[in-house]
């Protein structure tokens, strides 16, 4: 008989031969289960639709019953009935299933199904079996790695990996629901519509401190992955920078009528894979105390300016801000210092400078430099949305900008990757003509008249004193809301940004 000749099977695997040897343990699993659940999906098809969107056939421990619900799963998608009948023909003659009693085992299965109502229980428990020894396999690689004599793979390295895989578990484990009601969404939009209304800025994301950039991008919204790029020079880890603090510097707790904790500002972590963290303090010092950094970096500083440094830093000392500037840092293990903080409930804003200086996760194998930046982005914006944080990842733009008479930035001059305006929410460029204007003077044409010659050069010292201490952050792609460009001022000497005072009475003009 075929039942006969299951049991027989499902003894070997469940125990039996294993008993003998006491030392052995059998993995997780529950053959009985995965039996149930393939008969009550023999037995109606509706068992199928309960559990089609976590499982698949390679989570079932017996090989047998994985192939057995991977074919049923091929008729239901293409609008057959899956049954003992139609799925005969497929295992006429595999030896696989002729071990256990033939075709007729389908059969047998559907015979001794169980109710329909228990699909999804069965389900969860084979699926929860499946992680369990997925997590033993994680497990076993460890050990092993670790007693591995390779003198050029480091013991960080090892750990990053093994935690690049444990993430990968807990992300594919996760089968909770992954959609919202319709009237759910409503109520976290009307939510987060009351927060804004509720706050002195008035927007719904963490703010930048400009005025202009928070009314444009409605502040940096959470889940979001924002690109910041430029050529060099053009002053991007000083805007980063400028934002960090300003956010920093904003945060605080509200606590509504009832009861709920809104936060104006944040936390902030800033991952400065180019500057150090005494470079990065340092230039943040010399923002808020109005010394210039190369003065402070020379120590030709006098009393009263260092007096202003000092009281800079007692400002700096309570600020939620946080700096790590480890080189050369995966997305793994970028993650990982992340997650530690947000489980303090001590983030709510990450800083990447600069998005090229990072690399691929251990154990992944991009064939190019472009695949590798590509895998680095989707690992950012899945890091914005499983923290639920705003991401700003500082980016190089590629050198045709200095090729064109026009050199304000364009999506197409991202450097490396297409896939880094594919997977951003916004994309931001900054530009400044004052710095092109002051190393493109004007050179004397063969045959031009002097006076033609003088004209250029009148046209283009307007054009540097008009440009003078302007940057322009340019807003090309946004997912919620228009593109623009905001203008800012920007102290060279200090590297500081701030809003631009466009609508100042100028002393020398005339009326």
């Amino acid at each position: 008989m075929a039942t006969q000749a299951t049991d027989t099977a499902f003894a070997t695997i469940d125990g039996g031969a294993a008993d003998d040897y006491p030392g052995y343990r059998t993995p997780p699993h529950n053959t009985e289960i995965e039996a149930a659940l393939i008969g009550a999906i023999l037995t109606n098809n509706r068992a199928h639709e309960k559990v089609s969107e976590f499982l698949r056939g390679e989570h079932f421990y017996e090989p047998v019953l994985g192939r057995i619900f991977e074919a049923a799963t091929k008729l239901i998608e293409q609008g057959q009935v899956a049954s003992p009948a139609t799925l005969k023909h497929y295992f006429d003659r595999d030896p696989a299933l002729s071990d256990v009693g033939g075709a007729e085992y389908l059969f047998d299965l559907a015979a001794n199904a169980v109710m329909i109502v228990n699909a999804e229980d069965l389900g969860r428990s084979i699926y929860d079996l499946h992680l369990k020894r997925e997590l033993i396999a994680v497990g076993e690689d460890m050990v092993n790695d670790a007693f591995e004599p390779d003198i050029d793979t480091k013991a960080s390295e090892q750990i990053e990996a093994a935690e690049q895989r444990l993430y990968d578990l807990s992300s594919t484990g996760n089968i909770e629901r992954s959609y919202f009601e319709i009237a759910d969404a409503a109520k976290l939009a009307l939510q987060a519509a009351e927060e804004a209304y509720k706050r002195e800025s008035h927007i719904v994301g963490v703010t930048t401190g400009f005025r202009e950039m928070d009314t444009m991008l409605g502040g940096l919204h959470r889940s979001d992955l924002l690109i910041l790029a430029g050529r060099p020079s053009m002053g991007k880890t000083a805007l980063a920078t400028n934002i960090a603090f300003n956010a920093a510097k904003a945060f605080k707790e509200i606590v509504d009528e009832h009861g709920r904790v809104m936060t104006e500002g944040g936390h902030v972590l800033f991952f400065s894979l180019e500057m150090s963290a005494e470079q990065l303090a340092g230039r943040i010092l010399a923002e808020q105390s109005e010394v210039p950094s190369d003065k402070i970096r020379r120590g030709d500083i006098n009393a009263e300016e260092f007096e202003r440094l000092a009281a800079a830093s007692q400002d700096l000392y309570k600020l939620p801000l946080y700096i790590d500037d480890t080189p050369a840092l995966s997305v793994s293990a970028l993650r990982t210092r992340a997650r530690r903080l947000k489980s303090q409930s001590k983030l709510h804003m990450i800083i990447i400078d600069y998005l090229q200086l990072m690399q691929a996760s251990p154990g992944s194998r991009p064939d190019n430099r472009v695949q590798e930046i590509a895998e680095i982005t989707r690992g950012l914006k899945t890091l914005a949305k499983d923290l639920d944080v705003p991401v700003i990842a500082l980016s190089q733009l590629s050198r045709q900008v200095e090729n064109r008479d026009n050199k304000r930035p364009q999506l197409a001059d991202l450097r490396e990757s297409g896939t880094i305006e594919q997977d951003s929410d916004v994309v931001m460029f900054i530009f400044r003509e004052e710095y092109y204007l002051q190393r493109d003077q004007p050179a004397r044409r063969d045959n031009e008249a002097e006076d033609k010659f003088q004209d250029r050069i009148e046209l283009h010292n307007t054009l540097l004193k008009e440009s003078r201490n302007i940057a322009e952050v340019i807003v090309a792609k946004q997912r919620h809301g228009p593109g623009g460009t905001v203008e800012l001022h920007f102290n060279g000497d200090l590297t500081k940004f701030s809003d631009l005072d466009t609508y100042h009475h100028d002393p020398d003009a005339e009326f």
